[in-house]
């Protein structure tokens, strides 16, 4: 037997080359469960060399009978249970990746083996079965009590992997349109059907299709796509060839959604997992050509993420591809990165067993893929990329590959002309980004021209390891003086660019990774920085939006990593009147006002500075949008961003106690009490709410109780008011809401942990909500047990600032913790209370700046 150690991976002598596979899940309609599936799989298998009695050269079939259990849980073969038309019903479905195939029937479960499938469903005749394939046969069976069962048969299918074999049982209906003569076809719940609910995602689904089949020049192999809409599902979407399954939420667009950020994002998974299905760009993705192993993942996840952001722009031309693109992905994963240990192509060694392979589907693989991706197509033009894509596709369909065939492919592509000149290998560039962990800081000195790279890493506690020595070969993007330069290399630690040393000038400044084209961070010295603040103030448009967003981010983002001081993102701030970007607004009041510390930063000195400082810079911008929430909010919703982000410059401006801010608050709540049919904006539902309650008396608080509790109210204005009534500047209505909280009859128990959070993170609410937690402990502790008192003393400890503070905290859990408990929380308390004392230096550092800068 080979070594424990090893991997459990198939043998490679046995190849699985068709599947006959019967499923039977025995589901009635109204029947109670628990519910069992069975079915029969008969393998064919081909003999590469010879084992025991089989023969080399030779096929066999395999026939196995089989059985299991029908579970909720949305993993292998699963049942759901859901509402329509007032009706409950069941449905069943699957989801296989990585690796649940092997949970529904017995089969060679790994990508590389990819084979045919001749799928047969016995299911109620009420419902209708849907597979990978179109349905060529529809009979009767009778079972072994002599009761009639519908035997769906679907046409043979292509070649591919097990993880992507798919069903569906369910009492749906559909919409259904024909592109190129693929039919395509949108299930739903019936009601969501007749509502026209799913319209939106037919009428993109076929235009991007298209879109990708021309770009990439290969056409759809299969001659149905159904995708259905699941009320519940574990992921965003699942790519299964021909059926692929989505979230409810991700598929439908509801005529009363105000906003196209809710288009956006269908049109943004609809391409990705249309980018999966192999046509067009996109198919390198999974399921036309595969990975070997999933230690290659990204290849087909990241390259589907880089896609779906160009189909997307492609059905919604009012998003702006670049701005979204850093905005959504490669921000988010950059902050990601620096502090997680792991390279986006991982050793197959290293994956082992299905807990490791469900870790790899992170944003690292996912989000760092797509950044990567946009770098190469970045470097090489989109031209060559989707040229070497085509060559690959060919090469390699109804098979698998990993990335050195990609590689290999763009490599002769390169070799083949002579606009683009590389300065290394593409496999060297390329491994220098996949194979290592973390990314690049690019460090320029603007009077000698010397640009040098080291790992980022958080200086503050961890040391960088690396095995390849920390270079990356880094494309460089730059301008100067607000002209675009030739793209250059950096290939080496550091290296110096006569080109870039400036003159004595202080309008002669230059940047680095124009239009985000690198994944990595750019510091700039002293003397670049201060030429770019002054030029901010002068002539903001003189730098894209995209680069003021990165400029930003970086600075803050090498403060935060102890890399420069605080002072040096603070002076790019000064600005800020003259930025209309909603994108970069929201990013520097992330890094100023941080959503978890906002009622923490009101009992520091530099709450009345910065009140000073932003809200002079903030009124522009502020006045700008607050205008058509009072004239006509409907003229936001083409604007992006504003749906994203308004809610935190409004959470902001009337944090910082902004008059105006509170008055459209008072006024949009007090139309709202006057007319409960009238609905306040969305886009700041959540703050007009919370600071009408807070203005108010106990009488808006009644009303946002009674709204609370009227019958019709949909999910999402529940969270809204759950929170709003924690906004209350009297103590004794926080008391009552605590103590509504506590009772079975007015709230389900999730509701009240949800209630005591929300109190316990406002400035006026944590002691009355700590007060309470302890006094009404042993009641608590019946309902909730430990969650609750964590996630009540994780809010707690941002306010713990002395050894006083902590002592009284221990006291209390002395009496009502466990011993091992008692360690835990004593940790947690230690490790905030040197986070708040390391927060009180930062906060004093901002204080002193603003105090000189504060009348600039």
């Amino acid at each position: 037997a080979p070594a424990a150690s090893s991997l459990r991976r198939l043998p490679r002598h046995l190849l699985p080359l068709h599947y006959d596979l019967e499923l039977w899940p025995r589901v009635r309609p109204g029947q109670a469960g628990p519910f069992a599936f069975t079915g029969q799989v008969n393998i064919t298998v081909a003999v590469l060399e010879r084992r025991g009695r089989l023969r080399a050269g030779r096929r066999y079939v395999l026939q196995l009978g089989f059985q299991g259990r029908l579970e909720e849980d949305l993993d292998g073969l699963f049942l759901t249970r859901y509402t329509d038309r007032g009706q409950s019903s069941i449905l069943i479905a699957s989801q296989m990746e990585p690796t649940y195939a092997r949970t529904v029937y017995p089969c060679f479960d790994e990508p590389a083996m990819k084979a045919t499938f001749n799928i047969r469903i016995v299911h109620d005749p009420s419902y209708v079965a849907l597979s990978n394939m179109p349905a060529i046969d529809v009979s009767e069976v009778k079972d072994e009590n002599g009761s009639l069962w519908t035997v769906t048969t679907f046409n043979t299918s292509l070649k591919m992997s097990t993880y992507l074999t798919a069903f569906v049982i369910c009492d749906f209906d559909y919409v259904t349109r024909t592109e190129r003569g693929n039919e395509i076809r949108i299930w739903a719940r019936k009601e969501a059907v007749k509502n026209g609910y799913v319209d939106y995602a037919l009428n993109i689904t076929g235009p991007i299709f298209s879109f990708l089949e021309d770009v990439l020049n290969v056409s759809y192999p299969l001659p149905k796509t159904d995708l259905v809409a699941l009320p519940d599902f574990g992921a965003g979407g699942m790519e299964n060839w021909g059926l692929m399954i989505f979230q409810e939420a991700s598929l439908m667009y509801l005529p009363s959604d105000e906003f196209t950020s809710r288009k956006a994002m269908i049109a943004l998974i609809v391409s990705h997992e249309l980018g999966h299905q192999a046509c067009g760009k996109n198919s390198w993705f999974g399921n036309l050509v595969t990975m070997n192993w999933w230690n290659d993942l990204w290849l087909n996840e990241g390259l589907a993420s880089y896609f779906e952001y160009l189909g997307a722009a492609f059905v919604e031309p009012k998003i702006s591809l670049d701005k979204i693109f850093y905005a959504h992905v490669v921000q988010p994963v950059l902050r990601e990165d620096s502090e997680i240990a792991r390279s986006l192509s991982e050793s197959e060694d290293k994956i082992k067993g299905s807990f490791s392979l469900m870790s790899l589907f992170d944003n690292i693989t996912y989000s760092k893929g797509a950044s990567i991706t946009w770098m190469l197509s970045g470097f090489l033009t989109e031209k060559l990329f989707i040229r070497a894509l085509t060559s690959y596709l060919k090469e390699f369909s109804f098979s698998n590959a990993n990335q050195d065939d990609l590689w290999t492919h763009i490599q002769m592509v390169i070799d083949a002309q002579d606009e683009v000149q590389l300065p290394a290998s593409v496999k060297q560039i390329m491994d220098s980004w996949t194979c290592q962990n973390g990314f690049p800081v690019l460090t320029l000195n603007l009077s000698t021209g010397t640009i040098r790279q080291e790992q980022f890493f958080n200086k503050k506690n961890r040391k960088s390891t690396d095995s390849y020595n920390n270079t990356w070969i880094i494309p460089v993007s730059w301008m100067r003086n607000g002209s675009s330069q030739p793209l250059t290399w950096l290939d080496k630690s550091s290296k110096t660019f006569p080109e870039m040393q400036v003159s004595e000038s202080e309008y002669d400044w230059i940047l680095l990774n124009i239009n985000l084209s690198g994944y990595y961070r750019v510091n700039y010295d002293q003397l670049n920085l201060k030429r770019l603040a002054r030029l901010l103030e002068n002539d903001p448009k003189a730098i894209p939006a995209v680069s003021r967003f990165q400029l930003i981010d970086d600075v803050f983002a090498l403060t935060q990593f102890g890399h420069v001081p605080i002072e040096t993102p603070l002076e790019l701030t000064k600005y800020l009147a003259k930025e209309d970007e909603l994108f970069i607004w929201n990013v520097v009041l992330l890094n100023l006002v941080p959503d978890n510390l906002e009622s923490t930063l009101k009992n520091y000195e530099v709450y009345p500075l910065l009140k000073k400082y932003l809200l002079k810079r903030m009124l522009p911008i502020y006045h700008y949008y607050a205008g058509f929430i009072r004239q006509n909010a409907d003229a936001l919703e083409d604007d992006y961003f504003a749906q994203v982000y308004l809610e935190k410059l409004f959470a902001t401006a009337c944090w910082l106690g902004l008059q105006d801010c509170l008055d459209l608050s008072s006024e949009l709540f007090a139309k709202w009490m006057d007319n409960p049919e009238y609905k306040i904006p969305l886009l700041i539902r959540r703050i007009v709410c919370c600071y009408g309650v807070a203005v108010g008396s106990d009488k808006e608080w009644n009303f946002a109780w009674e709204m609370y509790n009227h019958t019709d109210s949909i999910e999402e204005d529940e969270d809204i008011l759950l929170y709003a009534m924690s906004c209350a500047k009297e103590s004794w209505l926080l008391y009552r809401y605590l103590r509504y909280g506590l009772s079975d009859t007015l709230f389900s128990s999730n509701c009240t942990s949800v209630i005591i959070s929300h109190v316990v993170s406002k400035d006026i609410g944590h002691r009355i909500a700590w007060n309470f937690v302890t006094e009404n402990w042993p009641l608590l502790n019946q309902g909730y047990g430990q969650e609750l008192l964590y996630d009540v003393l994780k809010v707690m400890g941002r306010f713990v600032n002395t050894d006083g503070q902590i002592q009284e905290l221990q006291v209390f859990y002395n009496a009502t913790l466990e011993e091992d408990e008692r360690e835990t929380i004593t940790l947690l308390l230690e490790s905030a209370k040197l986070e708040n004392i390391e927060r009180r230096e930062l906060l004093k550092k901002i204080a002193r700046w603003l105090e000189k800068n504060v009348d600039d």
